[in-house]
């Protein structure tokens, strides 16, 4: 998911520059592969520019990471906003559905932030805190849908659909992103009981 046109224009033209490459490199290649030296060549900025920006390679991993979160929270708004009037339940499976279009996309490779706790193991590190606010914003969105359509263990169906979430997103890298998509899409009817909406278009 892109970044937001407005937080594009909060940022200065270097920085930007310093996180559109960095960004398109982490997530394609990882992080630890990818070296400062090689951003600030591909960025075409000085490192004195660089580093006035992000001082430490953490820094500028923690705001691909922040950019990445701000960029799916603007994704989920905009999709209830076009949800407006359809029911909790049905929102819920047009953003599994979202995420399984994303999943077939060129270029995917994953979650950047189950890619990112890959690579930073200690739950202190500044990055795996970036990553754990992450999943907690999204487990209580789930959370706040599902209760909305009536689920009375809400926060426990959250715990299963972040699962269907993490495995989707890793099936959808590792495995035939359609085939990834309809087992999930027949999961969720599971969890949620019963047929989701457009399963007569899905077949």
């Amino acid at each position: 998911m892109s970044t937001t046109d407005s937080d594009r224009r909060r940022e200065s033209p270097a920085r930007r520059r310093v996180l559109d490459t960095a960004g398109t490199l982490f997530y394609a290649e990882g992080i630890h592969a990818v070296g400062v030296d090689r951003i600030i060549a591909e960025a075409g900025v000085a490192k004195a520019t660089f580093y006035s920006h992000f001082p430490a390679k953490d820094e500028l991993v923690r705001a691909y990471l922040d950019r990445e979160y701000r960029s799916q929270r603007a994704a989920v708004a905009a999709l209830t906003a076009e949800s407006a009037g359809a029911s909790p339940r049905e929102v819920l499976s047009r953003l599994f559905e979202l995420m399984g279009e994303l999943g077939r996309a060129d270029g995917f490779r994953g979650c950047a932030f189950i890619n990112a706790a890959a690579e930073f193991p200690d739950p202190a590190h500044p990055v795996r805190r970036a990553v754990l606010e992450h999943r907690a914003w999204f487990r209580a969105m789930l959370t706040e849908l599902l209760a909305a359509a009536g689920d009375a263990r809400a926060s426990a169906t959250a715990d299963v659909l972040m699962l269907l979430r993490d495995g989707l997103a890793v099936g959808c890298d590792l495995d035939d992103a359609e085939t990834v998509r309809r087992a999930v899409r027949d999961a969720l009817e599971r969890v949620l009981g019963g047929a989701l909406p457009g399963d007569a278009a899905a077949g």
